[in-house]
């Protein structure tokens, strides 16, 4: 979920264009603007999915650069931090790949069992969002959430941590609306199993839906 800080500081889609045609035009000053904009939200995103400040810096930077030499490419079709989070995503899942030496951790992750869960699985409370915010508990949730499989991670991160809605969601992740409903609630249903075991008792269901 955002908070009031969050959403004061979001821009305007028509601010970032203005700012991404001067930058295509040579306006270093534009660019970083840009970059001021989105630098900790980019640095935020990419700590939660590389789990590692320096992977997360080293993400950034690359993502910045990327989108600095492919800025002609931007057609303004979607939103500027769309395209923007969407490049950040991918360095820092090349960080993981690096990291981990495994051959391929692709966005379009498909799960063996396919998309099909079951609809009457409760949700679990607290939510990962209070959760997170326990300093007691941040080291238990820390393990526990490097455990998921990377495209788990990024969603819940982009809907459960930054609080980005289903379609911005999927806009990033170039998903249907079905596919990341799916997979946040395979994320959310995974860390709800792994975290059980820390306590005397299972986390009670809350009353709210567990897609929102």
């Amino acid at each position: 979920m955002e908070d009031s800080t969050q959403s004061a500081t979001r821009h305007s889609p028509d601010q970032d264009l203005a700012l991404v045609t001067a930058s295509t035009r040579g306006d270093i000053a534009a660019f970083e603007e840009l970059v001021r904009r989105y630098d900790r939200k980019l640095l935020r995103i990419a700590h939660q999915v590389t789990n590692s400040l320096e992977d997360a810096q080293d993400a950034v930077q690359e993502t910045f650069l990327k989108a600095y030499q492919k800025l002609n490419q931007f057609q303004g079709t979607s939103k500027f931090s769309t395209w923007l989070i969407r490049i950040a995503l991918n360095e820092s899942l090349m960080k993981l790949r690096k990291r981990r030496h495994t051959q391929d951790l692709p966005l379009e992750y498909e799960d063996p069992n396919g998309e099909n869960l079951p609809l009457d699985v409760a949700d679990w409370s607290p939510n990962p969002e209070q959760l997170y915010s326990r300093v007691e508990l941040q080291e238990i949730f820390r393990k526990t959430f490097e455990e998921l499989p990377p495209i788990l991670r990024v969603v819940f991160v982009l809907r459960d941590v930054e609080g980005l809605s289903i379609k911005e969601t999927t806009a990033i992740l170039d998903l249907q609306p079905s596919a990341v409903k799916a997979r946040l609630l395979r994320a959310r249903l995974q860390l709800r199993e792994k975290l059980t075991k820390y306590f005397r008792q299972p986390l009670p269901a809350a009353h709210n839906s567990v897609l929102r």
